[in-house]
């Protein structure tokens, strides 16, 4: 199987060269994050924290400006609405940012494949200033408990298939970048 599998969204353009050289940072973490042959007890263990921190070197050296944890100052926020003083009203937590090409990234794992997240992350990745691309990242396959499973990539890119498909909700990104690991 290709690790990691990925989708670049509207499917009638070709992927951007950004796009590819993002793939290839989570191919090079494989045997850290590819949750497909992890047990149970690992797979509920992988934290989009931990994916994040496999990941960072890669999209640093590439740009991007990653989270770092979970203090004020390692988290990344972005503007969505402007109040008195040009000061930022409203502002989003995103996992990672590329400034230059205006990419914002969200990594998913564990509650977020089980609770609906690419929903949130769809609408507020919409509502970022300088936001042109949308890259989401989702476990192959999340297993919690022992009997249950979540195909969390398929489902998602199931919805974006359904969203590109429909041209009923037109989201604002020239580009949407949906990455399973």
């Amino acid at each position: 199987m290709n690790f990691p599998l990925w989708s670049y969204y509207p499917r009638n353009v070709r992927p951007m060269p950004w796009a590819l050289e993002l793939v290839d940072v989570v191919a090079s973490a494989k045997t850290s994050i590819y949750t497909e042959p992890l047990p149970s007890a690992e797979a509920e263990a992988l934290t989009s924290d931990t994916v994040l921190k496999f990941l960072r070197p890669g999209m640093e050296a590439l740009g991007y400006t990653v989270e770092a944890g979970k203090k004020a100052d390692e988290k990344i926020r972005r503007p969505v609405l402007f109040g008195e003083n040009g000061s930022p009203s409203v502002t989003y937590e995103i996992d990672a940012f590329h400034d230059a090409l205006g990419i914002a990234v969200e990594v998913e794992a564990g509650r977020g494949a089980m609770g609906n997240a690419e929903y949130r992350d769809i609408v507020r990745t919409s509502l970022l200033l300088d936001a042109r691309y949308m890259v989401l990242m989702l476990p192959l396959l999340y297993r919690y408990g022992h009997a249950s499973k979540t195909l969390a990539y398929a489902k998602t890119r199931d919805l974006f298939n359904a969203i590109y498909a429909s041209e009923r909700l037109r989201l604002p990104f020239d580009g949407v970048l949906l990455i399973g690991y």
